[in-house]
């Protein structure tokens, strides 16, 4: 080969190179969602450039990407832009669960309806029922005193410097603490000294019945339409295996934390301005039968994150919570005390020992829609301990107090819930409920925990024991 023929080859050469790497470029399966480094060091495309290119392979793996950048620019500046699209794109997906995670927890249900049997594959809720409530949801949204509670998938436009000014700080109660905001004790609402009979199991499972994942979600569960549970997270083994008792503190550490992302939620009959006679008052009531008839070391973090709007109260609260708890490493229970809301007309009352008491509902995050499928951003490594706790918390209930509470909600976010592996979220009654109703169902809630948490639980799988 002559010397003049060699730099018209070399330009042949690095002309089939480039039109090679776009055609791979424009072609390579998913090729969008990938960055420029990502698919220079698939094997087959950097095999073709070195052969093609030789320069590239005489750069190194250092200096492959800026010498491949500088020989096709145009590749790097796709690169760029489809990388700088998809990651804002992320940014938007992340901005929309968080504000729909912090506008709504709400069932969504008519208060009925969470008793109902779940359909026979036991993983959603009835097409029918799925259509009734987009109806309901169309028809209007609900009012309240503490915003709406939407649909899971909800607009996410509003920025996030709506955020700011929202939290503010709130009074702690700790162990040996029984002040509350206003000064007066929380036994002074007339719950007397919280003492509670334990009384006999009113029935016992017999668990050789709910051996099949249908079989638990129809006994125990309503299932959010918008996310799905499985058989990997809902079986006998994993949510009765667990061990989650704990060790009482001899010492003034705290224990056990209170708190309520939602702080504005209130009653029937609550004082406007005056927050001891919303949830933050029943909150307080729990937590002194805690202390003072089982000798828990509790803290109330009276922290508000929601007090001009829901949105984002999750994510609001959550540098606080971590902060708590990066400060008490001894906490190992986290309970975040809500109280739902349901149609108006709805009662979730029953009545135990002459008392009416407020029904109460657990309810858990699986950080997975139908639509996303896992949420990434919403990582969450606790949680079936979390579906463990609740699962046993339920049981409880249900055999020593029947009808109490309502079957256990799942939803598609996260809801902080990855704190703790002893985590509770907690629905306690309704809009419609009295604040006494409430305080009321803090009695036998704070048995229940009393024997889950000592470990005085007798669960077991044996078919023959019942």
């Amino acid at each position: 080969m002559g010397k003049k023929d060699r730099p018209k080859k070399n330009r042949y050469r690095a002309v089939i190179a480039i039109v090679i790497a776009g055609i791979v470029f424009l072609t390579f399966p998913r090729a969008e969602e990938r960055n420029f480094r990502e698919l220079l060091m698939e094997d087959a495309e950097l095999e073709l450039l070195d052969a093609l290119c030789p320069v590239i392979a005489a750069a190194g793996d250092n200096g492959r990407l800026s010498v491949s950048g500088w020989i096709f620019p145009f590749l790097g500046y796709q690169s760029k832009t489809k990388t700088a699209q998809l990651a804002q794109e992320n940014s938007d997906m992340v901005e929309k669960i968080l504000l729909a995670e912090g506008r709504d927890e709400y069932t969504g249900m008519s208060g009925d309806d969470t008793e109902k049997n779940a359909p026979t594959d036991g993983r959603n809720l009835s097409l029918e029922g799925l259509a009734r409530l987009e109806n309901e949801q169309a028809g209007g949204q609900k009012s309240g005193q503490n915003g709406v509670a939407g649909g899971s998938e909800t607009d996410g436009s509003s920025a996030a410097s709506d955020r700011e000014g929202q939290s503010s700080g709130g009074i702690e109660t700790r162990p040996g603490d029984s002040q509350n905001e206003t000064g007066d004790t929380a036994n002074s609402s007339g719950i007397g000294d919280f003492t509670a009979f334990l009384p006999e199991k009113q029935r016992t499972y017999n668990w050789s019945e709910l051996t099949s994942y249908d079989a638990l979600v129809r006994e125990f569960y309503a299932i959010d339409p918008a996310t799905a549970a499985d058989e990997t997270q809902l079986n006998q083994k994993a949510l009765l295996g667990r061990v989650l008792s704990v060790q009482k503190r001899t010492d003034d550490q705290p224990q056990i934390l209170i708190y309520h992302t939602h702080s504005q939620e209130t009653f029937a009959d609550s004082i406007p301005g005056n927050a001891q006679t919303g949830i933050m008052g029943v909150g307080e009531v729990l937590a002194e039968i805690l202390r003072k008839q089982y000798g828990y070391n509790v803290m109330h973090h009276m922290g508000q994150y929601d007090v001009e709007k829901r949105d984002y109260a999750y994510s609001n609260s959550l540098p606080a919570l971590e902060a708590i708890l990066k400060e008490n490493p001894s906490i190992e229970v986290v309970i975040d005390l809500h109280r739902d809301e349901v149609a108006e007309g709805t009662r979730l009352v029953t009545e135990i020992g002459g008392k009416k008491m407020a029904r109460f509902m657990f309810f858990n995050g699986l950080s997975r829609t139908r639509r996303l499928g896992d949420i990434d951003s919403l990582p969450n490594k606790n949680i079936a301990d979390n579906l463990a706790f609740s699962f046993q918390m339920q049981v409880l209930c249900n055999e020593y107090y029947p009808g109490l509470t309502r079957r256990i909600y799942l939803k598609g976010y996260r809801y902080n819930m990855h704190l703790k592996q002893r985590y509770l979220l907690i629905e306690m009654g309704a809009q419609t409920n009295t604040y006494e109703e409430c305080m009321n169902s803090c009695v036998p809630l704070a048995q229940m925990l009393d024997l889950e948490l000592s470990g005085k639980t007798d669960f077991t799988l044996d078919p023959e024991k019942g």
